[in-house]
């Protein structure tokens, strides 16, 4: 018997069916070998899919939404979605079926409907009882987006050890001011001066 689970923010549903891998010794509760999913958008058409097609439409909100966060383009063009900004509110969303003679599902959504979809997604990737294989969510990422994170990766392995190292030293050397009376020194100073 096939497991599902689901995955629930607001307006949208993400619902993952499939089983364990026992040659693993993974828990029956499990869900390694995806064989379907579904995404509930509130008031729009199902859309559902095999493994194969969840990779690409994650990466494909994903990267859409990295374009969003970074006032760049919005959008993303590719076999099986196309994702583009209608205006600073409304997205358009191409699903190309993979098979012959169906018509593109075309579906335009707002800004919440778009957060809550990738909400979903990011409850899928952390959920310890999905195993998805990182490389097929990965794959798509184009070079220049992959690039992008690679030098953000690097700049930041790059600044943050002395950045902490300065604020440590500052927070350290700070606290001895609490410690330093000048009034206890001059009064000193006296006391030795008048024997």
């Amino acid at each position: 018997m096939q497991n599902k689970l689901s995955f629930h923010q607001s307006s949208v549903s993400l619902e993952i069916i499939g089983l364990p891998d026992y040659s693993n010794n993974e828990n029956k509760d499990q869900i390694s070998i995806i064989s379907q999913w579904k995404l509930t958008i509130i008031n729009k058409p199902l859309i559902e899919g095999k493994i194969e097609h969840l990779g690409p439409i994650m990466n494909a909100f994903y990267i859409y939404s990295n374009l969003l966060i970074k006032n760049e383009i919005p959008l993303y063009e590719s076999k099986l979605i196309d994702i583009k900004a209608d205006n600073l509110h409304i997205h358009n969303i191409v699903l190309k079926s993979t098979k012959p003679n169906v018509k593109p599902l075309i579906l335009k959504i707002g800004n919440s409907l778009l957060s809550d979809t990738i909400n979903c997604f990011d409850q899928l990737n952390e959920s310890p009882k999905v195993i998805i294989k990182k490389t097929d969510l990965s794959n798509n990422m184009t070079k220049k987006f992959r690039f992008g994170l690679n030098k953000k990766f690097k700049f930041l392995n790059f600044i943050m050890p002395p950045f902490i190292a300065i604020c440590s030293l500052i927070l350290f050397s700070s606290s001895f001011i609490y410690f330093y009376n000048p009034f206890e020194n001059i009064e000193k100073k006296e006391l030795i001066n008048s024997e």
